[in-house]
C-alpha cells in the first residue's frame, strides 16, 4: 500500500498515534476479509463487501495523512 510512501509510513507508524492507530485498523480488516473469503472466517458476501467499503474509508484517511505529512516535510 502507498509504496512511494514506504519512509514516511515507516517514520508515521512510530511518531503518529492517529496514524498507527487507522494504519492497524486497516491490516486487522484486511485480515478479517481474508478470512472470510478463505471461509476461515464465517461471514456473508454482504458482511464481506460491507468490511471491504469500511477498510476503503480507511485506506482513504491514511492517504490524506501521507498527503499532508508529506506537504509538510
Amino acid at each position: 500500500m502507498f509504496p512511494e510512501y514506504r519512509d514516511l509510513i515507516s517514520q508515521l507508524k512510530t511518531t503518529d498515534h492517529h496514524f498507527q492507530h487507522l494504519f492497524d485498523q486497516h491490516n486487522a480488516l484486511d485480515q478479517k476479509i481474508k478470512n472470510m473469503e478463505a471461509h476461515i472466517e464465517p461471514g456473508t458476501h454482504e458482511e464481506i463487501e460491507a468490511l471491504k467499503k469500511e477498510k476503503l474509508h480507511l485506506k482513504d484517511q491514511l492517504y490524506a495523512v501521507l498527503r499532508k505529512a508529506s506537504a509538510a516535510a
